[in-house]
């Protein structure tokens, strides 16, 4: 009896995956994998002024060139994590890898917008199933007194290539001419097959749990309910008013909406536990991070098309945009963190949404002077503050309101909610800035390489638009962090 209890409670992913001398390979594939997804993301910003002239894409199609890797990668995040646990952490880790190379070489042979923007699609399928293997795949590698500075490594690592991926594709794009933004999707190849050799040739074991569900409704459902919304949300371009087909694509888009929650609310195994928004804490804390999220995707969205497009800035300057994030992130989340043990998340998180809400408020009162290093950097360096001030402390208030068996499904939400944010900020920013745009000179043409006083001008009204609209939404997750910290405490 003793030993049927025992394969009973036997769970496959207690199994080693590898002996102990191969782990450093192991953590090595999980370090390139995120290097994939940070470089490309970072980089892809920064090139979309090159990639309109290139292939004479519109500003719209520019929105989807980073939507859709957006869309599927927040959509199917959580079904890629379930994956994992049933078909084999290696397998769908390395699968992911292999699908987002593919699609990488795809990207780099682009001969049209629409081509790109499928390609794209891709990249983000094989992203959602190789981003939440990453982490999954070092906790399984190495036993619990070493997992923390494996982990450690790992960050570390995920730091500095988040700081040197822009540099490096700033330089490459500065000097390698107009078609060198090929090269940043190509340079995925050797990257990912490196990745897959330290994975599969050091891997002994990797256990499944076939029994383990997968809502791949629920993941589809998801998909077409934010591609259909974020299709209704386009709807600025050239300055026009919402058209009867974009009213129509919204009500589908939230009845489709609607159906997922359904999906999810019968479903045995589904992506999102739901009951999870029954608690007051998770549901403030989820509702700041969208709006600090969604504030700081639409500035690194359109700041880079501004600065190289309307000011004549290279690539290189747009890049030290992100060097105060990176830095400040990695001065102070250490220190965040610790205080947030110390005294709870709240007080943290209101400091650095208000942080964030003057450094947005600074750049739009800037904007106009066109001094990138004098005015615009430092303005930033208020950005990176506040986020180094509040990523530490946002996490620790997700996971210390829900009880801790639930913490990986909380952790799972709160990724796909900060991926969405981004989703629905180049969206509807993109018809803030097509329309003030339009508005002040003509056609929409915002982002795109022209050296010219108007359309300078134009450009910086467009986005002085979306600065203080980021500024006011952190403005609302300051109130809401208070409420909600508030509301907890008392609880």
């Amino acid at each position: 009896m003793s030993d049927t209890a025992s394969l009973e409670n036997f769970d496959p992913r207690t199994l080693p995956l590898c002996a102990p001398e191969h782990r450093p390979y192991l953590l090595a594939a999980a370090i390139l994998a995120s290097s994939l997804g940070f470089i490309d993301g970072s980089i892809v910003a920064i090139a979309l002024p090159t990639i309109r002239m290139s292939l004479g894409a519109s500003l719209v199609e520019a929105q989807w060139i980073s939507n859709a890797y957006m869309l599927t990668l927040s959509a199917l995040i959580l079904v890629g994590g379930a994956a994992g646990d049933r078909c084999g952490l290696a397998r769908v880790f390395g699968a992911g890898i292999g699908v987002f190379v593919i699609a990488s070489l795809a990207c780099a042979f682009a001969p049209t917008p629409k081509i790109l923007i499928v390609a794209r699609a891709v990249q983000g399928l094989g992203a959602a199933f190789m981003v939440p293997g990453s982490l999954a795949l070092i906790s399984r590698a190495y036993p619990k007194g070493q997992r923390g500075k494996a982990i450690g490594i790992w960050a570390a690592s995920a730091a500095v290539t988040s700081a040197l991926g822009p540099i490096i594709g700033g330089v490459a794009l500065t000097f390698g001419g107009s078609d060198a933004w090929r090269w940043i999707f190509a340079v995925n190849l050797p990257l990912g097959a490196l990745a897959l050799y330290f994975l599969f040739s050091k891997l002994d074991q990797d256990p499944s749990q076939p029994d383990r569900g997968i809502d791949v409704l629920g993941g589809v459902m998801a998909v077409l309910a934010l591609g259909t919304l974020a299709c209704a949300l386009t709807a600025f371009e050239y300055g026009n008013a919402f058209s009867q087909t974009s009213l129509v694509a919204g009500i589908i888009g939230l009845i489709l909406f609607a159906a997922f929650l359904c999906i999810e609310a019968k479903s045995p195994h589904p992506m999102i536990a739901l009951s999870l928004f029954s608690n007051w804490g998770f549901s403030t804390a989820n509702l700041a991070a969208f709006g600090i999220y969604f504030s700081f995707a639409a500035i690194l969205m359109y700041l880079p098309m501004l600065i190289v497009g309307a000011w004549g800035h290279s690539e290189i300057a747009a890049s030290a945009a992100y060097a105060p994030l990176s830095i400040f992130i990695a001065l102070l989340s250490g220190k965040s963190g610790r205080l947030a043990d110390r005294f709870g998340p709240t007080p943290l998180m209101v400091t650095g949404s208000l942080v964030l809400a003057a450094g947005y408020a600074t750049l739009a009162l800037v904007i106009p002077t066109q001094s990138f290093w004098g005015a615009v950097l430092p303005a930033m360096c208020l950005q990176g503050i506040g986020m180094g001030l509040i990523v530490a402390p946002l996490s620790t208030a997700i996971m210390g309101s829900v009880s801790p068996r639930s913490t990986g499904a909380a952790s799972g939400i709160n990724n796909a909610v900060t991926r969405m944010s981004a989703l629905f900020a180049v969206t509807i920013m993109g018809g803030v800035v097509a329309s003030c745009y339009s508005i002040a000179n003509g056609p929409a043409t915002f982002g795109e390489i022209m050296i010219d006083p108007g359309h300078a001008a134009a450009s910086n009204t467009a986005f002085i638009r979306v600065a203080w609209g980021a500024s006011l939404l952190c403005l609302a997750s300051a109130v809401v962090s208070a409420v909600g910290g508030r509301s907890v405490a008392r609880g």
